[in-house]
């Protein structure tokens, strides 16, 4: 759902640029606060793992792909302001190093697959888990609904900035039709690729999933042919993996996805793609700022084998983003330090 240059105009384009730097700014404040020296590390694996999964496209209909947006998967895991700011660090690599989704409409890509994902995804998530049992399950299940929501929530936002900056004459009702039609597909995959990443880690550091803080799964006993529940541990039960392996095992996943994996993705355009150029809403689409980078469209230049081509440019993407989100992450944190530190505390 990268929203290249050209599809909307520059006055939308710069309104959406200011809600973006807004809940950047929002953001950023936020994410002080839910990140400590445990998930800083983690936020940063995180957008890494987005990239390298959003290389991933998968097939949901004849001549149609889709592919991971993030929103939610980052949200469960380091809370909704760090998603924000995970997701934007995605889109920023991209639409520099790699010439995908517009310049000019950064703004709209991120308001549209940072913001709006992680806004909805994470208040469907907390609306089903008031209702759930407290059980590390039912984060699993809510997972799974609410990234399904998310994705055609995405595609219902970007048809809105359509409506209101479209540079072309094309139905809204048409666009809309296709774009939600398609991206309710596209939110299956993103259900199971989000349920499942959540389930992963929940399982070996529960400690370490925001959406998962405040909940324990009660042993229960059988008391005279009855269940009941068993007393309250006295000392936390010892993770099953420690932080650092759990880094070092997600950052090699998401190697080995963008590295190896992402040459079987499929070649189809994606959702928006599809419909951009089945209803025209591509005519005025325009080349991008960055197409002669080096890394453009996912290839390094001069390389001519495409699967060690693109290999490498997947491989560059996740350390670059790796990189740059953990720098994010951990300033924020050391903020966060200052800012309790006694020497700030007074009034």
């Amino acid at each position: 759902m990268h929203v290249p240059d050209g599809f909307i105009n520059a006055p939308t384009s710069a309104v959406t640029g200011v809600v973006a730097a807004g809940a950047l700014a929002v953001s950023l404040r936020g994410a002080r606060r839910e990140l400590d020296e445990r998930t800083a590390p983690l936020a940063g694996l995180v957008a890494a793992f987005i990239f390298a999964v959003q290389m991933l496209n998968f097939p949901v209909a004849a001549g149609t792909s889709g592919h991971l947006l993030g929103g939610a998967l980052a949200a469960i895991l380091v809370g909704p302001y760090t998603a924000v700011l995970c997701v934007s660090v995605v889109l920023l690599m991209q639409g520099v190093l790699f010439a995908d989704g517009g310049l000019t409409a950064l703004g709209v890509n991120i308001t549209d697959m940072a913001i709006v994902t992680t806004v909805v995804s994470y208040a469907v998530f907390r609306g089903l888990l008031a209702v759930l049992p407290r059980k590390r399950r039912s984060v699993t299940v809510a997972s799974f609904v609410a990234a399904l929501v998310s994705v055609p929530a995405a595609a219902v936002a970007f048809t809105l900035i359509y409506a209101i900056g479209g540079t072309t004459d094309v139905s809204i009702g048409k666009v809309a039709t296709a774009m939600i039609g398609v991206h309710v597909l596209i939110g299956i995959g993103e259900a199971v690729i989000t349920a499942l990443t959540v389930g992963a880690v929940i399982a070996v550091r529960p400690d370490l999933v925001h959406g998962a803080r405040g909940l324990r799964q009660r042993l229960r006993l059988r008391v005279n042919g009855a269940l009941v529940d068993a007393p309250a541990p006295t000392a936390p039960v010892a993770a099953r993996t420690s932080r650092r392996t759990l880094w070092v095992t997600g950052l090699v996943t998401s190697l080995v996805l963008a590295g190896f994996v992402s040459f079987y993705a499929s070649a189809s355009p994606d959702g928006l793609e599809k419909v951009a150029h089945d209803k025209g809403i591509d005519r005025e689409a325009k080349e991008h700022a960055s197409a002669d980078s080096p890394l453009a469209d996912y290839g390094v230049k001069d390389i001519s084998d495409a699967r060690l081509s693109g290999g490498l440019a997947g491989v560059i993407g996740v350390g670059v983003t790796v990189v740059a989100g953990s720098a994010v992450f951990w300033a924020l944190r050391r903020r966060r330090g200052a800012d309790a530190s006694p020497v700030n505390t007074g009034v």
